[in-house]
């Protein structure tokens, strides 16, 4: 028995119908979840801020001489000379031509 039989598995499946040889798989059914109970929370004590330290002042300052580095003058290369810029092309004017368009000849039908 093959493809075409309609009481085998085979046939079955082809034909895409269920039956005694080849039942439907059973649904899994959504628990229900229980219910989880929660606490209040306990409202816990702020601690105290804590106290910021004093910034000591610094009594001497040590001065700094400022040094300053001579920076050789680079050497400045001959530019290459600019080209003058290039001038626009006379355009080409073109010539107008009246074309006389002659309309098709109709096709005649035949009776």
């Amino acid at each position: 028995m093959g493809k075409g039989d309609k009481k085998s598995r085979r046939g079955k499946i082809i034909m895409g119908s269920y039956g005694v040889r080849r039942p439907r798989k059973k649904a899994d059914k959504a628990e229900i979840a229980p219910v989880k109970v929660t606490k209040p929370k306990e409202h816990k004590e702020a601690k105290p801020v804590k106290e910021k330290k004093e910034v000591k002042e610094v009594k001497e300052v040590k001065e700094v001489k400022e040094v300053t580095q001579v920076k050789e003058a680079a050497v400045v290369k001959d530019k290459p000379t600019v080209k003058a810029p290039k001038t626009e092309k006379a355009k080409k004017e073109v010539k107008e031509e009246k074309v006389a368009v002659e309309p098709k000849p109709k096709k005649e039908k035949k009776s």
